[in-house]
């Protein structure tokens, strides 16, 4: 018989524990608020103890900002220039009016989230920057069969929504603790790490159209999600700043477990001492990642310089096998492969540390991870693209690869 396992919900609202059954042959959910016995239905379960108090700790910085007057003071790597208009909105209603009136007067609209992913010019950027200031989460729908559905504004922090859906006893998202931004980033870029991605959870996403001037709910079939990337990212081209769709909430459907869902990552797996495949408490599985990001430097710290960036700056090449070089790791996508932009960063012959030369020393790869490109004190974006560039034409030169941004890149480019 396929085994089962009953793990723990936690709600306020409910107030109360109740356990529910995951069948890991079929991935069906079955209510069995009353049932703490061996079998359901023939099946043979195991009994996962109740435990009344899930902590998680605080959640962690999601943001780095320091002022209104320039990108340097709104960004997590704390460079690019003049504001032209800030608007702090407070409502939904406040969001769509300020992007109307700029689309119906010809001003150009960035709707600015946590700021880590974001790479502006020195020059600034003269239109209309709109911060969603709301934070707010709220249990749409809970059940054995549909599990949790939470809504979030878009403003949100990421790693906020992360700690209250683990506390809850909520998985699905728990990999993806300490990334820094807005949860209105995330289906954006389809944010990943350490094996999750917001595609995996999504359940839709409220936006307002700028094309047909109404607000409307996306289905994640209509989003385009793909490796870093989505039709909203995609519609920058066309729409400029921010694209033809306005996030404006988020909603995910979370599985209704305690434990993690099977870790999918290798190196996640070895620092938890598991085997890929295995399910740890959510709780601790959280602990490892932010330890693993903290070693990077991919956790926000204002007294260290190696978090001062905007995370990965590349993102990893998916190309034909033949394309891939001998001894570079390669996982299958689709019909063709991933590869590692750190292996290709590394074996081009930018360790960590590099472009600190070409910069006067304020700015370089990471002295811990080779991925991100930091700001160590006094960087401009011209710094920080000096680096960039050196490093994507080393990369070239030496295995024929380009690598692309990961971050936005606006009033600017490599």
């Amino acid at each position: 018989m396929p085994a089962c396992e009953i793990d723990v919900i936690h709600t306020d609202s409910l107030k109360q524990v109740r356990p529910h059954f995951k069948c890991i042959a079929s991935h069906l959910l079955v209510s069995a608020a009353m049932v703490y016995g061996s079998k359901l239905g023939g099946m043979s379960c195991s009994i996962i103890e109740p435990n009344e108090s899930v902590e998680v700790g605080p959640s962690v910085p999601s943001t780095r900002r320091t002022g209104e007057r320039a990108f340097a003071d709104l960004t997590t790597i704390a460079t690019g220039g003049p504001v032209g208009e800030l608007v702090r909105a407070t409502s939904e209603e406040e969001i769509v009016e300020a992007v109307r009136d700029a689309d119906e007067n010809g001003m150009e609209v960035l709707l600015l989230g946590g700021g880590s992913n974001l790479l502006v010019s020195d020059e600034g950027f003269s239109g209309r920057v709109i911060i969603d200031t709301r934070n707010s989460i709220e249990q749409v729908h809970l059940s054995g069969c549909g599990g949790a559905i939470l809504r979030g504004t878009a403003g949100t922090p990421w790693d906020e929504f992360v700690t209250i859906a683990i506390s809850q006893g909520w998985n699905g998202i728990e990999a993806l603790s300490g990334i820094p931004g807005s949860l209105g980033a995330s289906p954006v870029q389809n944010v990943g790490a350490y094996g999750q991605e917001i595609s995996d959870t999504l359940y839709s996403v409220r936006v307002y159209d700028r094309q047909t001037k109404r607000r409307t709910d996306l289905a994640p079939a209509e989003l385009g999600l793909s490796y870093r990337s989505s039709k909203l990212k995609e519609s920058t081209t066309e729409w400029g700043a921010t694209g033809r769709w306005i996030v404006l909430s988020v909603t995910l459907q979370l599985g209704l477990a305690t434990n993690s869902t099977p870790i999918a990552y290798s190196q996640l797996a070895a620092a938890l001492d598991v085997e890929v495949g295995a399910r740890v408490p959510a709780t601790r599985l959280r602990k490892a990642v932010l330890e693993l990001r903290r070693s990077k430097g991919m956790v926000l710290d204002d007294a260290d310089r190696d978090t001062y960036s905007l995370g990965s700056f590349f993102t990893n090449p998916i190309v034909p096998a033949s394309e891939i070089p001998e001894g570079a790791p390669r996982y299958p996508y689709g019909d063709r492969f991933k590869t590692s932009a750190a292996w290709l960063i590394d074996n081009a012959g930018c360790r960590k540390g590099y472009g600190a030369d070409l910069t006067g020393g304020r700015a370089s790869l990471s002295t811990r991870h080779t991925l991100a490109i930091t700001n160590r004190g006094g960087a401009t974006t011209a710094d920080v693209l000096t680096v960039a560039r050196s490093v994507r034409s080393r990369v070239e030169e030496a295995f024929g690869v380009t690598l692309v941004n990961e971050p936005f890149l606006l009033g600017t480019d490599l």
